[in-house]
């Protein structure tokens, strides 16, 4: 017995067992394309594009419905300057020395380093911000649950919008992210937890050999 309000689940739609093995094979041909790009064209995206990605973003499930979210699309060029200038700054220190040597060997087959033309040369960057507090309304101030999980889900949501719209995208995690904040104009309650680079790859975009391995299935999955 039910003891909380719900409504009838209306929506679901159920298909034949040759018709998923279809639908899930067509996804997986669909998002095995999907790469890490470093090489963005400046040609425009509409702005209801990212808009309509973002809110797939939002659909996505988070601990007590609380959605501990809030993404910041930025298109201006001065913000993304500004966002270029802060982020290499602290790509520099970490190129330099903070890293580790291990963890700077794990980038060389990347090709990566402490420039980041991107940033500006991309028409959209959308910064996305975790929530201490909130709740299902936005003026709540209650405990978040799960916040970490619950961002990192709806991170993926995005990201598989934006590819399943036609565009590249490029995950960017500058360490600290604290300026994010001050840039993006968001309250002490939101944390900066990542980046998303995103348009049209530029014509001469490659991937790194060392980016398209990928474990084999029975290394990634156990069936019990």
């Amino acid at each position: 017995m039910q003891s909380h309000d719900a409504d009838p689940l209306t929506d679901y739609i159920e298909y034949s067992c040759e018709e998923m093995l279809a639908r899930s094979e067509t996804f997986y041909a669909e998002i095995k394309r999907r790469h890490s790009i470093r090489s963005f064209s400046n040609r425009p995206v509409p702005q209801a594009v990212i808009e309509n990605c973002i809110k797939s973003a939002a659909t996505a499930p988070s601990g007590a419905n609380h959605q501990p979210w809030h993404f910041v699309a930025v298109h201006s060029d001065d913000i993304k300057k500004q966002i270029r200038e802060q982020a290499e700054s602290h790509e520099r220190s970490f190129y330099e020395g903070r890293a580790g040597e291990e963890w700077l060997d794990a980038l060389k087959p990347l090709g990566t380093d402490a420039n980041k033309p991107y940033l500006e040369e991309a028409p959209w960057l959308i910064a996305i911000f975790s929530q201490k507090k909130g709740g299902i309304h936005a003026d709540d101030n209650n405990t978040n649950y799960y916040v970490h999980e619950s961002v990192g889900i709806a991170t993926g949501f995005l990201i598989n919008a934006l590819h399943s719209s036609g565009l590249v995208t490029l995950t960017h995690t500058p360490k600290p992210m604290s300026f994010l904040s001050k840039i993006c104009q968001r309250p002490e309650n939101d944390r900066a937890y990542m980046l998303i680079i995103t348009g049209y790859p530029a014509e001469d975009a490659t991937v790194p050999h060392h980016a398209l391995v990928k474990k084999s299935f029975d290394e990634v999955c156990t069936i019990l």
